[in-house]
């Protein structure tokens, strides 16, 4: 019986992707933790291994296919001492047929239009129970093994999403840092529980080009539509003097030279961010249903720019980094982010965001909380201004910074008391590296 390789959920919000490149071809004999083909998700293009050995029998999705849902058969497997070419011919006709767009038509030819007609598939059935393979011990990938080992995750209580129930890497991934169950809050009203509605297409006689959405644009329309409509935000603007951080900075860099560190403003940022959150752990927190999550550590998500969209990747424990380290991690970062190739947990979480918009030199700007988050920090542009310093009027360089705050989870005396945390950390940067 050939094994049935699915579309896998890449990260916690991926209902469809595309199936960017094959790695494999028809023939090719794999193995556990071989690299079968890249996937783009709504935020990165990433890899897909297998999890079992054999032969690839059947490829029933080509490689630039858009539009793949969860869960959808996109190869066949033929198991080791199975003949391949009988396991391609005995393959299901709606597996087959994916439920996918590639241009005007799908599967092997079918038009788009007939293929409308056709009934749907069966749902994919539920994750079995982590099967065992005939003792005690629990059946799982080898990666899934070690990333559980490493993560202290017991695997008999885990079920298992790949072929045959065994247990694999998206499991772990899903099991590691997850609460216990809760009872399930009493269902809200409709109106709240439905999702936003997509922009209505319209007609125009405006010359122009019609782009399709990508999945990292789509995402982020639905994602915004969602802060906005469903958090409540307070914004809270301070004008911040940089003239000390801008000395220390210098002078930290003249002696990080030798190591090939140099700092930027957006790194001190980071950091001082972070410290005030600690200082004011009543802004470190998430709204999580009936419940407030109050966090131990800052996790600051950083906004990138890349081709196509916007990620967060984020600075584990920035309160507790040296300031050469958050450099170099989000120089790093940063750089694989551009290339679409961070990991889900290297953008998915963080305590709070930071967003720089100064180096186009924008004055001010309100930023929208990336939820589950319970704010952000908007920054702008350092610029020469007529400032008071010591009660006398002079020329200083001046940034604003505007924090939006989720009402809910955070009262606006409390986002004061950061806000001033901020700008006292920012003016006077060397409590940083106490």
């Amino acid at each position: 019986m050939p094994i049935e390789l699915k579309m896998p959920a890449l990260s916690p919000t991926m209902e469809e992707g595309t199936l960017a490149k094959w790695l494999v071809k028809e023939g090719d004999s794999v193995a556990s933790g071989d690299i079968l083909a890249e996937i783009e998700t709504d935020k990165a293009t990433m890899e897909f291994e297998a999890v079992d050995e054999g032969t690839i029998a059947k490829i029933l999705v080509a490689e630039g296919t858009d539009e793949v849902k969860v869960g959808t058969v996109i190869a066949l497997i033929a198991e080791e001492g199975e003949d391949a070419a009988a396991a391609a011919a005995a393959a299901p006709a709606a597996a087959k047929e994916p439920v996918a767009k590639q241009g005007g038509e799908t599967g092997a030819g079918q038009p788009a239009k007939e293929a409308a007609s056709a009934p749907p598939p069966p749902p994919a059935p539920a994750p079995a129970p982590a099967a065992s393979d005939g003792g005690d011990r629990v059946k799982a990938s080898p990666l899934a093994r070690r990333l559980a080992e490493a993560q202290g995750i017991d695997l008999s209580g885990l079920s298992g999403s790949g072929p045959g129930g065994r247990i694999v890497k998206a499991d772990i991934e899903a099991a590691a840092g997850k609460a216990p169950a809760k009872a399930a809050p009493a269902a809200a009203p409709a109106a709240e529980r439905a999702a936003p509605a997509a922009p209505a297409a319209f007609d125009t006689d405006i010359p122009h080009e019609a782009v399709k959405l990508s999945n990292m644009r789509k995402t982020i329309a639905r994602r915004l539509t969602e802060a906005k409509q469903t958090i409540p935000h307070i914004y809270l603007t301070v004008d911040i003097q940089l003239d000390a951080l801008l000395k220390l900075r210098g002078e930290l860099n003249k002696g990080l030279e030798s190591r090939g560190v140099k700092l930027s403003v957006n790194d001190m940022l980071i950091k001082a961010l972070a410290a005030s959150l600690m200082e004011v752990p009543e802004c470190n927190v998430s709204i999580s249903g009936d419940q407030l999550l109050k966090y131990r550590r800052a996790d600051i998500s950083v906004a990138v720019s890349i081709p196509g969209g916007l990620i967060t990747p984020i600075i584990v424990g920035a309160d507790s980094k040296a300031l050469s380290a958050i450099s170099k991690e989000m120089g790093e970062l940063a750089g694989r982010a551009k290339e679409g190739k961070l990991q889900p947990h290297e953008y998915q979480g963080g305590t709070a965001s930071l967003s720089n918009m100064g180096m186009f030199g924008i004055k001010q700007f309100d930023a929208v909380i990336n939820p589950p988050q319970g704010m952000i920090m908007a920054i702008g542009a350092g610029e020469k201004r007529p400032y008071v310093v010591n009660d006398s009027l002079q020329i200083a360089t001046v940034m604003s910074a505007t924090g939006s705050f989720d009402h809910r989870a955070i009262d606006g005396a409390d986002g004061a008391r950061m806000m001033q945390a901020f700008k006292r950390l920012v003016e006077n940067p060397l409590a940083m590296l106490a």
